[in-house]
Order: structure tokens, then sequence, then C-alpha cells
């Protein structure tokens, strides 16, 4: 190992960034460019796969010119991803063949009610851990494979491969189609609805099931492990580790012993809780997942409940309603008032994510009346995320028996402090923020690190974390209990808005 730092390469829903870390743990650089977000019809996401490669490309000297750094710095580098958001490429030529389908697109409704109706659903279940939704990466790359012309032909003669963004960006960065690396890591595999949750491969059977030809698939990695060398964008420098986003904050929270949880709070919000070395079914909504795997030992799980929309919602007041001028804004607004004046914003842009998985409910705002304001919109707004985090948490406390004592969160919604004291008051649990939160990125750093050898282990990591804020719970029992029971009618509300013409 040579190099003072490791770098994360941070591939989000919106942007992607390079970020440089020292010993410590501390970010001495971050660079970020955007990419656009392509919405061709009502339910679909889109992104160019080609643009984020190309925003990879800016990013990786801009964080090395910020810091004063030169490749030689850098003894590794990590990638966390936007989980399920999936593309297929020619081998040849190094061109999607098509937009790549994002995490938040509903389109395979057909094909998953298919798949839930079909004879394989227990076998999915059984050996993915997961029920068939359209929220993972299988439906989708079925999708593509059915309407682009020629692509099931040409999967089964291998010209092409699928992956998820860290395995397009793996691919890139080793060489592309001049003998790059087509792998993936079991974080992004669990997502797929095609792995085997206990042995971390590919099943024949489910694969066999969706005809999806084995010739497309990546080779499945632990996290922790050296994936290659980069000969594109950081020459030289090995790249140590790769992880789905969320997985990878849980990783950089250093949630590494059973019972101990985070959420991430960007776009969307995802809370796992590390489960130990054995998945853990629900019964309650929630997924079992793999939390991550090191070269060499055995893998860990979590469970995971996902929120779809968060900040978007933020974004969405912002930029659909024009209601404030920047994000920042809201918390200001929301504290002109009190309380939301019995008014609910309820987001199923795209349908109920965890712990309802109703796709064919839609957004509302309930509780009108004309003494509502925009201030009690902005407030409804903030709580909307708090409600939905107290709906996952109590169905992980149901289905794992471990009640929470306190929440580590991270992501740029954190910022936001009146929304954080919402969460600490409807969970009636302190909320814990470190000292910086870009914990997606720390965890990818950390991941590529641990692989090249620059820190030893995981107790080295865990002393790295230091708590930059804290909320305590300020609501009384009796206020949580009105405000819980009318969200839940808020949240009736929704239910079966989509029905067929």
């Amino acid at each position: 190992m040579s190099g003072g730092y490791v770098a994360a390469i941070d591939q989000g829903t919106t942007s992607t960034r390079c970020l440089v870390f020292d010993h410590a743990g501390r970010m001495v650089s971050l660079a970020q460019h955007e990419h656009t977000q392509h919405f061709p019809r009502p339910g679909w996401a889109e992104h160019d796969a080609a643009e984020i490669w190309a925003n990879t490309q800016r990013v990786l000297p801009e964080a090395l010119a910020l810091a004063e750094l030169e490749v030689g710095d850098i003894a590794g580098v990590g990638i966390a991803n936007q989980r399920e958001t999936t593309l297929v490429w020619d081998r040849s030529t190094g061109r999607p063949v098509a937009p790549a389908i994002t995490w938040q697109d509903t389109r395979c409704a057909d094909i998953v009610a298919e798949m839930l109706r079909g004879p394989h659903v227990e076998l999915f279940e059984q050996v993915t851990g997961l029920t068939p939704a359209g929220y993972f990466a299988a439906p989708r790359l079925r999708w593509l494979l059915d309407h682009v012309p020629g692509l099931q032909r040409r999967a089964r003669t291998g010209q092409l491969a699928f992956g998820t963004v860290e395995s397009w960006l793996i691919w890139n960065l080793t060489g592309g189609p001049d003998g790059g690396v087509h792998v993936t890591d079991v974080t992004n595999a669990s997502r797929t609805l095609l792995m085997d949750a206990r042995t971390l491969s590919w099943d024949q059977r489910l694969l066999d099931a969706l005809d999806v030809p084995a010739e497309l698939m990546p080779e499945i990695r632990p996290n922790v492990e050296v994936h290659g060398t980069c000969r594109v964008g950081l020459p030289g420098v090995q790249i140590g580790g790769a992880f789905g986003d969320q997985q990878a904050a849980l990783f950089g929270q250093t949630c590494f012993a059973a019972g101990e949880a985070k959420c991430t709070y960007g776009t969307g919000a995802f809370l796992l809780m590390n489960t130990g070395e054995a998945p853990a079914p629900s019964a309650r909504g929630l997924l079992s997942t793999v939390a991550y795997a090191i070269e060499g030992e055995a893998p860990r799980y979590a469970t995971e409940g996902s929120i779809a929309v968060a900040g978007a919602l933020v974004q969405w007041f912002r930029d659909a309603l024009e209601m404030i001028g920047s994000a920042p804004e809201i918390e200001t607004l929301a504290r002109r008032v009190d309380d939301t004046g019995d008014c609910y914003v309820v987001p199923a842009f795209a349908g109920l994510f965890a712990p309802h998985w109703e796709p064919d409910a839609r957004g509302v705002i309930v509780g009108l009346t004309s003494y509502v304001t925009r201030a009690h919109l902005a407030r409804a707004v903030l709580e909307a995320t708090a409600w939905q985090t107290a709906e996952v948490v109590e169905a992980m406390t149901a289905d794992t028996g471990i009640a929470f004592t306190s929440l580590r969160v991270d992501g740029g919604m954190t910022t936001n402090h009146l929304a954080m004291q919402m969460v600490a008051d409807v969970l009636a649990v302190p909320v814990e923020r470190p000292l910086g939160s870009e914990s997606v990125s720390v965890g990818a750093a950390y991941a590529a690190g641990l692989a090249v050898g620059y820190w030893p282990d995981l107790e080295v990591l865990r002393a790295n974390w230091r708590r930059a804020a804290t909320w305590e719970p300020a609501m009384s029992a009796a206020s949580r209990r009105r405000g819980r029971a009318a969200w839940d009618r808020a949240v009736q509300r929704t239910r079966g808005w989509v029905v067929e013409d």
C-alpha cells in the first residue's frame, strides 16, 4: 500500500461525487456534478449511464486538485452507488443499449404481478429473502429484455453485460471494452431478486424463472476486496470495495454489531439494522438484505425499511409548488408555526414503500382548512419524513424484538434541525448525527481502506466515529399518539388510487 489518503466515488440518484478522506476518516475534499433526471412518462424514471460515467471522470481529478493531491497520494478507492438502478451495455463498444431504469421507476408493475401469480413466488422469497416487487433490479432487467429489440438474443450470445451502477463504473474504470472487470458486490447483488442470500451466488433457478441469460451477469464479490486496478480516472489505484449506498452508510456509521441501526435521509430515507450472521425474514413489510461481506469472513445481514420520498418531498415543495426558493428555507418557514394545523402530507408519489408496499397508492394532502398556510404545509412536509420513519421503526422492533435506544442518522436532510427533532419526537429516542454526515462515502472509503491495508480492522474504524449533534425527544406521549393516529388515517386515504381503465 502507498498513499496517505483514500477516495470514494459516491454515485447517487441526483449526482456523482468524489470525496477524499484521511486516516481519521475526515473528509479533505469533495467534487460533485449533477446528472439529468429523465421522466419520459408518468411513473418512469431514467438516467443516462454515459452521462454518469462522464461525470465520474470529471469529479476524480477535481477532488484531487481541491486537496492538492496527486494520484499517487491515493491508497485505494471505493464505490457506493444508487441501488437497484439497472442498465445493460454492449461489451465491445461500451455503450449502454438503453437508458438506465432507476430505483424510483414503476414501469414493471405488470411483470411483478405476473411473478406474484406465478409458480416461483415462494422460491424467490425462500432463496433471496425478498418478495418480488418492482423496487428490485431483476424486473427492470426483464423489462429491458422484453422491450429493446434484439436484446434477448444478444444477451444469450454474451455480447451484453448487465449491472447496477457500481458494475458499470468498475467496468469502465478498469478498462471498459479493453479488459474491463465485470463484477458486482454482494449488497447490490442482494437487491436483484436473483442472488441466493446464503450462498451469495446467482441462483440458476431464479435466472430461469425470469428467462435471464447467465451470460449477462457479473461475478459477485465481497464488499471489502480488491476488485481491480483503475486504468482510467485514477490510473494505478486499486478499487478496494463497492457497496450499495445504504449498506455503505451502515458501514460508515460503524454499525458492526447486531442491533445497531442507522437511517440515511436523502432523496428517500433508508433505515437499516444490523441483524448479525443470519438473514432476518420480515413478516411486516421490511426487507432482509446483506449488510456487508469482508473477504474471508462470514457475511453480515440487515433488515431494512425503505421510504421512497423524504428529501424529494422538500424538492417537490420547492420546485413543483414553488413555495420556497431553496431547500434550507423550508426550516425557517416551518418554524413560523408551532404545528401543522392538523394538515398531513403523505408523499406516496410512486406508491407506498415500507412497511406497506402498495404500488397503487398515490400522494395526498389531507386536513386542509382555510386556517392552513404555506408555513403549516412546510411543517407537514417535514413531519411526513418523521412519521414514515416511525412506521418503519415500529415494524423493525416487532420483527426483531430489539427496541431502539437511539438512531444514528446521516444524509443531506440531517442539516435540517427541525426535521431531526421531529424524528426524535415521534420515535421517543435520541437521534445522533456523526461529525460529517457523509456516511455513504465514508463507508465506501472504509471498505477500500480495509481492502488495501490502509486501516487494519473494524475497531479502528469504530474509534473514528464522533458525535456532532444529538436531538432528544420533547413531544408528550399523548401528542405522539394523537399525531400517529391522524397519520394513519391520512395514509389510509392514499390507498387504491390507481385503478385499471
